[in-house]
């Protein structure tokens, strides 16, 4: 069992990103253009090319996105940038696990408390991101939010990797921000159960009334990497857990079996998501 580490990012911790910073410099001054003059081409102000330079402010990914043709020179310098410096926007704990996450051939997650991050909408992870505590500046908040919606490209992915999803039916209840945001979160989620890799399945409320409740010790994410092993991964007050050790991830497996076990069909559970988003029209 590793820890993670629970660090929030700063600057040093950005290598890429400050790397990217002196790249778009130097490919500044050699087509002659200044900070405003850049801006203008890329339809951002010479203020926001400043703040970049000086690793002020990160990077976006619609920055990097549009210098490309701009100064990129046809390396594809900027393009091929934006997976990593997308990665450095993710807390420490998160980063390790970023990366089995986006080369895995499954994920099979369970959550009680939020729908999973990989289905997450925006204004729902915005509203989620921005009501914890502390509470993130407005800039930081966004930062995060991109970071968490740039990992849905693992649904279209050319090999797409197996998404399980089991949430207890808490979650489909629990509004962050405004019943709205939830109800477009539940459709939201109708619409990925729908994609041929990918499974949504929910524990009804009364579970624990039937003498047993498999998903009473907190969320998990069980994932077979590209090398065929299997590892979890718990995120626990600010603390990123990694567990590989082949009698901890067999026995969490077992329980994640268990979870899945104890809740509705994929069907049904649909058919209770888009029932609960009804009532909220």
């Amino acid at each position: 069992m590793t820890a993670l580490g629970r660090e929030e990012t700063t600057n040093e911790d950005r290598p890429t990103s400050g790397f990217v910073a002196e790249i778009v410099r130097i490919q500044r001054r050699k087509h002659g253009l200044t900070q405003d003059g850049l801006g203008d081409l890329i339809g951002w102000t010479g203020s926001a090319i400043s703040a970049v330079e000086t690793r002020a402010q990160p990077i976006s990914d619609e920055m990097l996105a549009a210098l490309e043709p701009v100064i990129g020179d046809g390396l594809g310098l900027f393009t091929s940038a934006r997976k990593y410096v997308l990665r450095e926007k993710f807390p420490k704990r998160f980063r390790s696990f970023s990366i089995l996450e986006s080369e895995a051939l499954s994920i099979s997650t369970y959550e009680d408390f939020v729908v999973g991050g990989l289905f997450q909408t925006e204004e729902y992870a915005r509203a989620l991101i921005g009501g914890g505590h502390p509470s993130p500046l407005d800039e930081k908040r966004e930062e995060l939010v991109e970071a968490r919606r740039s990992r849905r490209t693992l649904f279209d992915r050319e090999e797409s990797p197996l998404l399980e999803l089991v949430l207890d039916e808490s979650v489909l209840h629990r509004p962050f921000g405004s019943r709205q945001i939830l109800r477009d979160q539940l459709l939201s989620l109708v619409e990925d159960a729908k994609r041929p890799n990918v499974s949504v399945q929910v524990i009804p409320l009364d579970r624990g009334l039937r003498g047993s409740h498999a998903g009473d010790r907190g969320p998990m994410h069980l994932v077979e990497t590209k090398d065929h092993e299997r590892v979890v991964y718990m995120d626990i007050e600010d603390q990123g857990i990694l567990v590989s050790g082949l009698g901890e991830v067999s026995q969490l497996m077992h329980r994640y079996a268990k979870i899945r076990a104890q809740a509705l069909s994929p069907d049904d559970s649909v058919e209770l998501i888009e029932r609960l988003a009804g009532e909220m029209a």
